[in-house]
């Protein structure tokens, strides 16, 4: 559709609709796909004015730059005035968020399956046809370590500003705990990104149930070490479950500021102050009064720092969603590569052909700036140039649109089936 400018509008304003529990129902809202090729900060100036969410953005190639966003509903008349070519990618928000079901506890264990070597069965694979409150989650993760206790343990990387621990686990082989280089994941940077904590804890279930019985599974895991955090940001993730389904930052609050939540994910000291992050408190991509000072932050890198300094770091992944993207470094500049970025290019490429194979899912490959945007102050930059990490990614996952942040739960398992495909891949490759 074409909307016709206005030059001067006021956009009313906008209370959140809540239902009983103090949950913002986003009832009537609408998504937009708005391709736009121009200046940012400005676009971002009138979706302020419209009280509207920014959800994605693409400012890589020039026929495909764009803004997902979601208007409520006392302004659609005010966005509809703007001169812009919108796309409806979804009618109806509160419904979409009604497909994802409810959140479930933990079901339990499932005596049917046993992993060689495990002392406890495994958690029902029931467990991923649902989302789950965070708490469940902590349950969850202890009870993998359980089921796999002579090849785990479980790991803390610091703890959130409201003082949630971040938790996580580490498996290794054969060679034993912390004799092999690491490979280092990230869930839930971003709170509203609910598919990735899940994807990420249905590849480290897969190695677990795999590791006697699958030839790539167990070297994999005989030549490297897993860290893995599926939940890095527990305050914001928390909030999108009681509060705000679509809040994306952690929930740092800071003097002589009302605006609440800091972008964990543009707060790494490296390359922090440069295009792709925000001054503002108030914006999605605000950096932080200085580089570091998240205590999330803080955390997840100094354990990093960590693994590097021992065995090094293979491949760190920085799991997100959504857009369907295979992203190597650079964030913070299109114009600069890794010195080893045509293996990367090769090795994202395959990986991302991988994935297709279970059901057609395309990734769309290439560095972080030039495919997406700029993200100064990025994970993977600072892995990479820092840490010395070999190949540090950040994966966006399903899907390009359609549901966006609030994927139903039936599309939990199938992708998790195609990114372990591509994982598979990436481990017999690098």
């Amino acid at each position: 559709m074409k909307f016709l400018q206005i030059l001067v509008f006021v956009a009313p304003l906008v209370l959140a609709t809540r239902d009983r529990q103090g949950k913002e129902t986003y009832d009537g809202y609408k998504v937009f796909r708005v391709s736009t090729k121009v200046d940012a900060s400005a676009f971002e100036e009138q979706l302020e004015s419209l009280a509207a969410i920014e959800l994605s953005r693409n400012h890589g190639h020039i026929d495909a730059q764009h803004f997902d966003i979601a208007v409520p509903p006392e302004s659609l008349e005010a966005f509809g005035a703007l001169n812009y070519t919108a796309e409806v990618l979804i009618e109806d928000l509160a419904a979409d968020i009604a497909l994802e079901g409810d959140l479930e506890g933990y079901p339990g264990v499932d005596f049917s399956i046993q992993a060689d070597q495990a002392a406890a069965a495994l958690p029902s694979a029931t467990w991923f046809n649902a989302y789950h409150p965070y708490a469940d989650h902590l349950t969850f993760l202890t009870a993998l370590q359980a089921a796999f206790p002579s090849n785990s343990e479980l790991i803390t990387a610091g703890s959130s500003f409201e003082k949630r621990t971040i938790q996580g686990i580490h498996l290794w082989g054969s060679g034993g705990k912390g004799s092999k280089p690491a490979i280092y994941w990230h869930g839930n940077v971003h709170a509203r990104e609910w598919i990735t904590s899940m994807v990420v804890e249905y590849l480290t279930y897969q190695i677990i149930l795999n590791y006697n019985n699958d030839t790539t599974v167990k070297t994999t895991l005989d030549n490297y070490d897993f860290y893995i955090l599926p939940i890095v940001n527990p305050d914001g993730f928390v909030y999108t479950q009681t509060s705000t389904r679509l809040w994306r930052k952690n929930r740092q609050t800071r003097s002589g500021s009302s605006a609440v939540g800091t972008d964990i994910n543009r707060n790494w000291p490296y390359m922090w102050d440069g295009e792709g992050s925000s001054t503002s408190p108030g914006s999605g991509q605000y950096r932080g009064a200085a580089a570091g000072d998240t205590p999330e932050n803080t955390g997840i890198r100094k354990y990093g720092d960590t693994l590097a300094a021992g065995r090094g770091v293979k491949n760190y992944i920085d799991w997100h969603s959504y857009g369907q993207y295979i992203l190597t470094p650079y964030g913070y500049d299109c114009s600069v590569s890794a010195s080893n970025q045509a293996k990367q290019n090769t090795l994202a490429a395959n990986t991302g052909a991988a994935i297709a194979k279970s059901y057609g899912t395309r990734f769309t490959t290439g560095g972080t700036c030039a495919t997406l945007y700029a993200t100064a102050g990025g994970s993977n930059d600072y892995m990479t140039d820092v840490a010395g990490t070999e190949f540090a990614w950040a994966i966006e996952l399903r899907d390009t649109g359609a549901n966006g942040f609030v994927l139903p739960a039936a599309q939990i398992v199938p992708s998790g089936i195609e990114a372990f495909a591509g994982m598979k891949y990436l481990w017999t490759n690098m």
